[in-house]
């Protein structure tokens, strides 16, 4: 008889063991934009947050720029390389590239500085400039090298072409196919790129807090990286029920066959 008791005890034990060491990743740990004021549905809380893309052109970015006459609607420069547009590479090939001056060479005007403009002002400068050679000119513009690289705890990681003036981390997280359920949402690092090197910004997008912060909308180049919790390690997403039904099923067995054997 004590034989049998300590071989409950040992399984019992064992489970209660094991799943010390593999428990559930808490729903609340996933969830997102949480705030105690916003624990009533009918709670409306607003969060500044100017929307606008105050980037400034840095040396190695790369300029799509499309001039044309508005009188007649033909291309100001003759053999218009944005005519053939199929591809990334095309759009990169088809781009004036800011050289370590900060100036790009463009045709008629010759050297232009845009350094430390952002994307409108340049768009300005540009028509400025070649209005001293063609009258009634207007000039397109865009960002050609506005890429985001997410990593870690998400679905797709990988380098991302981003083809709009601005975007908010959030909807970057969507792109990759969101965070996965252990993901680490309050510990997400934003790495941006600084005239001295670069910067880590550490953000909580499990918080409406984020709503409100100056890195809530990202730049050219960013990486994101989502950490992984501790968990990840020996835990689970959801309820092991299938694990459970083992661990029990084999303890019946076990002491069905000492039952047994003792008789």
């Amino acid at each position: 008889m004590k034989h049998s008791i300590s071989i409950k005890t040992f399984l019992l034990l064992a489970i209660v063991g094991y799943f010390s060491f593999t428990s559930c990743v808490p729903q609340k740990k996933m969830l997102l934009l949480k705030n105690m004021e916003m624990a009533n549905e009918t709670t409306s809380i607003e969060y500044q947050n100017e929307r606008s893309l105050e980037y400034k052109i840095k040396p190695g970015d790369n300029l799509f720029i499309r001039a044309f006459n508005m009188i007649d609607e033909k291309n100001v420069l003759s053999g218009d390389r944005s005519n053939y547009l199929t591809s990334d590479a095309a759009i990169y090939l088809s781009s004036y590239t800011v050289n370590k001056d900060g100036c790009i060479d463009f045709p008629l005007t010759g050297l232009v500085e845009v350094k430390n403009l952002t994307v409108e002002q340049a768009k300005k400068k540009m028509e400025n400039e070649l209005a001293k050679y063609v009258k009634e000119t207007a000039v397109m513009l865009k960002l050609s090298n506005f890429d985001l690289t997410i990593l870690g705890e998400v679905s797709r990681p990988g380098k991302y072409k981003i083809y709009q003036s601005e975007i908010s981390i959030l909807e970057a997280l969507s792109l990759a196919g969101n965070m996965s359920n252990f993901a680490k949402t309050s510990s997400v690092k934003v790495v941006r790129r600084t005239d001295n090197g670069s910067e880590i910004v550490t953000l909580d997008v499990g918080s409406a807090d984020i709503l409100a912060s100056p890195y809530y909308y990202l730049k050219p180049n960013d990486i994101v990286y989502v950490e992984p919790m501790k968990i990840k390690q020996w835990g689970f997403t959801t309820f092991p029920y299938s694990t459970v039904m083992s661990i029990v099923s084999l303890g019946v067995t076990v002491l069905t066959y000492f039952a047994l054997y003792k008789k």
